[in-house]
């Protein structure tokens, strides 16, 4: 019991000394860590969007005329978008952990591809809503299927 007593008294103190030293090489640390917070939280923003864009394109049929009895192709662009914002919490989640980790190590290095990643999602979401807006027929009556 004692040894385990020690193992953990020894591994508290390693971790006491490492912190200590990271603040030595960096004063700043605390603002960076409150900045990454302040990034990871307007990253969860992004995604509560753009899932409830997908909830609103979904539930109130925005993209579909309303006399056609079929659902349409609106469905999947909603959720595209839902499935865009839980890929963004996943993905904005892994980088605040990382970018924690490089700030406590002082080895922080700003990365691009999140950026690059992100753009493009969000760019082919527009060109789908693009040509899903001006694909569909604006006559409901000539989309609607003869019985």
């Amino acid at each position: 019991m004692n040894e385990l007593f020690a193992r953990f008294k020894q591994n508290e103190t390693s971790k006491k000394e490492k912190s200590e030293r990271a603040k030595l090489r960096n004063p700043n640390r605390i603002r960076d860590h409150l900045a990454n917070e302040r990034t990871f939280l307007a990253w969860i923003r992004t995604s509560i969007a753009l899932m409830g864009i997908g909830v609103v394109v979904v539930r109130l049929r925005i993209l579909r005329p309303p006399l056609l009895p079929n659902p349409g192709n609106g469905w999947k662009l909603g959720l595209f978008f839902s499935l865009i914002g839980l890929v963004t919490i996943w993905l904005s989640t892994q980088h605040y952990f990382a970018v924690r980790n490089d700030i406590d190590d002082d080895t922080y290095e700003p990365c691009d591809r999140w950026v690059i990643l992100f753009s493009l999602m969000i760019t082919l979401l527009a060109a789908g809503v693009l040509y899903y807006v001006f694909s569909v027929s604006l006559d409901p009556t000539g989309l609607m299927v003869p019985e």
